[in-house]
């Protein structure tokens, strides 16, 4: 798909969730809501939620490891604010292409390299928001409105077996590289356009190279721990954001389940800055507990764009402190594809 039709996509599936998101929602109960909030809270929320880009910088060591000892923390922090600033400011989801290209004109590792470490922290991402979706329910004094435990549950489960196919395919990949790689060229790399097949090997051989990281006990263990903090600290920061619009019925399990469902939400296709799968996941999310549209909408565009703001122009600082055009973080993805 090119970048043309991609951006088209986005644009149509923000638009979409938006409208879901907002299409009984009485606009003016809704800015009611808003300036009904508790300032000094909703302040506190997006600092923290602005404090987890230092969590995941100080992560990122982990991943990278297996190409670089040591990796300079300040450099991780500010490819991090760059490749975020972009992911809000430019379509095609560039900002993970930018944020491995930062690092490679910063440190002394191959953009390839940089990249495929952040395949593997989407990895970790992945399988530990996984169980945050899960793990709530499942635990005392997480309730949800009547009739929609059963369902709430059903839905989940789905999720997990996704998950549970995922995760048969990475123990393949970190163990058995080599017949993964057959696998994928005697299936997919037939059925798919040359291109297409050549495109997903180049990115299967990055991943396979960065999960070296998951060969070593230690470094599984520390990148799960690491992941664990980040994405508490990031529930704790909607969980301040909630008590800041008095949305107290879910309490912070209720914030671990939307930090989920909202991470998951913002990675499909959508237009810069995710407007629209953020507001109608946090609709979702709050639903089952009862959480009215309009407080539930009013909180989501709030936090959203107070969020935007503070890594946006961290990034754009760091963009001009590195020396970086935006023509060079605009076309990062085929630099990266390049040096595969």
């Amino acid at each position: 798909m090119t970048g043309r039709w991609q951006t088209v996509l986005g644009v149509t599936v923000s638009l979409v969730l938006l409208y879901w998101a907002l299409h009984d929602v009485s606009l003016a109960e809704l800015w009611q809501q808003v300036r009904a909030a508790n300032l000094w809270l909703l302040t506190l929320s997006v600092t923290i939620q602005t404090a987890g880009f230092l969590i995941r910088a100080a992560r990122w060591k982990v991943f990278l490891k297996p190409a670089l000892a040591n990796p300079v923390y300040g450099a991780r922090f500010a490819s991090t604010c760059i490749g975020f600033m972009a992911n809000n400011l430019l379509p095609a989801r560039v900002g993970e292409f930018a944020r491995a290209y930062a690092l490679s004109r910063s440190q002394p590792i191959s953009v390839s390299a940089s990249f495929g470490s952040l395949v593997v922290e989407r990895l970790f991402d992945g399988l530990t928001l996984a169980a945050f979706l899960a793990a709530p329910l499942f635990l005392p004094g997480f309730s949800v409105a009547p009739g929609l435990g059963d369902q709430l549950i059903g839905r989940v489960i789905g999720v997990l077996v996704i998950f549970g196919g995922a995760g048969v395919a990475l123990l393949m990949l970190i163990w058995r590289p080599d017949l993964a790689q057959r696998a994928f060229r005697a299936t997919l790399g037939r059925l798919l356009p040359r291109k297409t097949a050549e495109k997903i090997g180049e990115i299967m051989r990055s991943f396979i190279a960065g999960l070296g990281a998951m060969r070593k006990p230690a470094l599984v263990l520390a990148g799960f721990a690491w992941s664990l903090v980040h994405w508490l600290w990031g529930a704790l920061a909607l969980y301040v954001g909630m008590l800041a619009f008095a949305i107290e019925r879910p309490g912070y399990l209720g914030a671990i389940f939307l930090q989920a469902v909202n991470a998951f939400a913002v990675s499909i296709p959508s237009s810069p800055g995710f407007f629209g799968p953020f507001e109608a996941s946090v609709r979702l999310a709050l639903s089952p507990f009862g959480v009215p549209a309009s407080h539930a909408v009013g909180y989501a565009a709030a936090f959203h764009i107070g969020a935007f703001l503070p890594v946006t122009l961290l990034g754009l600082f760091y963009l001009g402190r590195l020396g970086l055009s935006w023509g060079e973080v605009g076309h990062s993805e085929e630099i990266v594809e390049e040096s595969a």
